[in-house]
């Protein structure tokens, strides 16, 4: 079967033949439809995040599927379902957090991720994976089931921000993502009935797709060179929330002064090491005296899953159709892998329904 890789030594990504997977007992054959390729991918391709699997010399890509199932093998999950799985896998035998349905809050060295860290990913014509992994979708999802994992994401920094107000009434009136890549355009289309007004913070000049995208939503773009994020309250307001989306670490200081009282800021962004000054006195007072918070989140469990299948499906018509904006065969993956300012998500497409 066609699969897309790196290899220990560092090549690829290239598309590669690999043997057609065989479940094991407790496991189910997935056919491929489209994976998708984000910061992250590039990241380990970069040789920035990541490891290939204990004793093997290259990892197969790709953490973010939608497929249907080929085989059930024994196990309880009809042939013809079309799923999305999760990421993370429990390291050897199980552990408390995957047993608690928890994987998300699993430390390091206490998680494989597919794709990514350990494990082999999606980015083939085929996958298996237990049951307990794969989360069903309606069939008219199938097509934009890749974007399940990003917005289940999404799904679980929002929990994590209501539950850090959780002492007290809080409607968000307000939110801004900082970031137009792929998962803050998503996200900020997922807050669109959630809030009032929405913002989006980016570095594009006009014409830009990203820029059509936020406001056909009805949301305000934000151009970061003129209105930086501590500028941000003076020019429009306080925000309720931040979702920060751009691993940029100087935002996740910024992000507590550009929020209203009684906000939260939820940072999804993961930063390289930076050495800066900051005002921690000031910055600690904000916290205290108006009631703010900083919340961190990474990962997702499988609730946050269906709740993004939710979510997703309920997103108006067109949406997602225009985020997806590049698809391509597995024989043209560079160009999905390759920087361009007109894409906004893109997929590799190995077969259709």
């Amino acid at each position: 079967m066609r699969a897309i890789t790196i290899t220990r030594d560092g090549t690829g990504p290239e598309l590669r033949e690999r043997p057609l997977p065989s479940p094991d007992e407790g496991e189910v054959l997935v056919r491929t439809l489209r994976v998708g390729v984000d910061g992250t991918d590039r990241e380990v391709v970069a040789g920035e995040h990541g490891d290939l699997p204990a004793g093997e010399d290259d990892l197969v890509l790709g953490h973010e599927a939608v497929g249907v199932v080929a085989d059930a093998n024994g196990t309880a999950l009809p042939e013809g379902t079309v799923v999305a799985p999760t990421v993370r896998r429990p390291p050897n035998g199980t552990n408390e957090y995957f047993e608690r349905g928890e994987p998300d809050m699993a430390p390091e060295g206490e998680y494989l991720e597919r794709g990514i860290v350990g494990a082999h990913g999606y980015m083939a014509e085929y996958f298996t994976s237990p049951p307990e992994y794969l989360v069903a979708l309606p069939r008219a999802l199938a097509e934009w089931g890749f974007l399940v994992e990003q917005a289940s994401i999404t799904e679980k920094a929002l929990s994590t921000a209501y539950a850090s107000r959780s002492t007290f009434t809080w409607e968000p009136e307000s939110a801004l993502v900082l970031g137009n890549g792929s998962l803050g355009l998503l996200s900020l289309a997922m807050l669109d009935d959630r809030v009032e007004r929405t913002y989006c913070l980016g570095r594009r000049e006009r014409p830009d797709p990203t820029i059509d995208f936020i406001e056909d939503l009805g949301a305000t773009y934000v151009d970061s060179r003129t209105t930086p994020v501590p500028e941000i309250p003076k020019t429009y307001e306080g925000m309720d929330l931040v979702y920060e989306a751009t691993g940029y670490a100087k935002h996740a200081f910024e992000t507590i002064e550009t929020l209203a009282p009684n906000g939260v800021g939820a940072l999804v962004g993961v930063p390289g090491d930076w050495t800066f000054e900051v005002d921690g006195g000031r910055l600690h007072r904000e916290l205290v005296l108006h009631n703010k918070a900083l919340v961190g989140t990474v990962n997702s469990n499988r609730d946050h899953f269906e709740r993004a299948v939710e979510t997703l499906s309920s997103l108006p018509e067109g949406v997602l159709d225009a985020l997806v904006t590049h698809v391509v065969p597995p024989e043209e993956y560079d160009r999905a892998f390759a920087d361009d300012d007109t894409a906004l998500k893109t997929a590799i497409e190995f077969d259709t329904l």
